[in-house]
């Protein structure tokens, strides 16, 4: 049976996929109709740091506990997170390219955005290396709590003490202050939680799907006991 936020997940995203398209947004210089794009690049990466941040979580339950479900979940959260921050990516690389004439300036957001998902493909990279289930979770839980402790002033501390192309750092004033006015917000608020909603009903289901796949391994493996 499906729950209440599976139907308010779907019910956001349908409206913002509507609404972001159709509904007026403020007529701004350079910008134009393409700051629509803030109504799914900026939520995207909310959804990033949600389930970073609930991997992060699931990691420090994991070396607390050594429960392996722990580590399960938190390799999918973090897997999630990691697809949406390059999802995040992509749309802004799209929307540079119209708004700044070149998808990927020498921004430091853009440089330090970089770097965060480097520490995650480095997360998944350093979890294939270990053949030992025991030793793979461990490691890799310490490594995520580290990782996460580094990305977040990297992608939101660090661009904001130096001049960036992005809105809300370096001096630059952030987009609520001069041009998101109502009509844009009653958008983006829902954007972010169907987003954050979404990523973690595609996290749930891969969790599950973990589940069963590793029942059956241990099964087959008491067989052949």
């Amino acid at each position: 049976m499906m729950k209440w936020w599976k139907y308010l997940c779907v019910v956001l995203l349908l409206f913002v996929s509507i609404g972001g398209l159709l509904l007026p947004v403020p007529r701004l210089n350079i910008l134009n109709e393409t700051i629509r794009n803030v109504y799914f690049h900026v939520p995207v990466w909310f959804g990033m740091i949600a389930m970073m941040s609930l991997s992060g979580w699931y990691a420090i339950k994991y070396l607390r506990t050594n429960n392996m479900d722990n580590d399960l979940q938190s390799v999918e959260f973090a897997n999630t997170g990691l697809v949406l921050g390059l999802l995040g990516y992509v749309t802004g690389a799209i929307w540079g390219n119209y708004a700044w004439g070149d998808p990927l300036p020498r921004d430091p957001k853009i440089l330090s955005a970089a770097a965060g998902m480097l520490l995650y493909l480095a997360y998944w990279l350093l979890r294939s290396s270990f053949r030992d289930d025991l030793q793979r979770a461990r490691i890799s839980a310490i490594y995520n709590v580290f990782a996460f402790a580094t990305f977040i002033p990297l992608v939101f501390v660090l661009p904001r003490l130096t001049d960036s192309l992005h809105p809300g750092n370096g001096g630059n004033p952030a987009f609520g202050q001069y041009d998101m006015d109502d009509r844009m917000r009653m958008v983006f608020y829902p954007a972010c939680v169907g987003m954050i909603l979404l990523g973690y009903w595609i996290s749930t289901l891969r969790i599950r799907l973990r589940r069963v796949v590793t029942k059956i391994e241990d099964l087959q493996e008491s067989e052949r006991v």
